[in-house]
């Protein structure tokens, strides 16, 4: 994807939708659980293009759990790739569930492919300007450096970033332990 292929950018959760429907969105990328319902919301939107992709916000497999592989990698770039083919698009925004992990990797993801010279600190530091509380997850940020060829930069610097928040929110590691994202902590805090 080319540079400025991505004019307005917003990153948000499920409940935050509602508030964006006249925002001259122009092109939507969700990223669902298995199993959740399209939001209602978008059927209220003015006429936009959108790509959902459905997997949980985890690090690995798990009972009832579908994680993030390279081919939904794959699929994210992809649809960076379409964006840039149309030329400038607008206003893209991604969401997921809350607009802090996998919706927030997933800009950065795009950012990255889009400013391949950008260092991943400048692309990593881009996304927390524009989502403050964001907590990208480090699977799907493990496969794009893989991908694009970052040689673990991206992950790096996410890694930083995780730390940061820590820093700011020390109550988070608990609850993402809780929630079996503790290799995430622990890469943070080794830091």
């Amino acid at each position: 994807m080319e540079q400025n292929a991505l004019t307005l950018h917003t990153v948000c959760g499920l409940e935050e939708l509602a508030g964006h429907g006249r925002g001259g969105v122009t092109h939507v990328l969700s990223l669902l659980d298995p199993g959740t319902p399209e939001p209602e919301t978008f059927a209220e939107w003015r006429a936009h293009r959108r790509r959902t992709l459905r997997f949980h916000d985890c690090l690995g497999p798990g009972e009832g759990l579908v994680p993030p592989e390279p081919a939904d990698i794959e699929a994210i770039l992809a649809f960076g790739d379409s964006l840039a083919a149309e030329g400038p698009c607008g206003h893209l925004l991604v969401h997921c569930h809350y607009g802090l992990s996998r919706s927030t990797a997933a800009l950065a993801i795009l950012f990255a492919q889009g400013e391949p010279e950008s260092p991943a600190e400048a692309v990593i530091a881009r996304l927390h300007a524009l989502r403050e509380p964001a907590w990208p997850n480090a699977r799907m940020i493990g496969f794009a450096d893989e991908r694009l060829g970052r040689e673990g930069s991206l992950s790096e610097a996410v890694r930083r970033l995780h730390a940061l928040q820590l820093r700011v929110r020390p109550h988070l590691a608990e609850l993402l332990r809780g929630l079996g994202r503790g290799a995430e902590v622990d890469a943070a805090l080794r830091g």
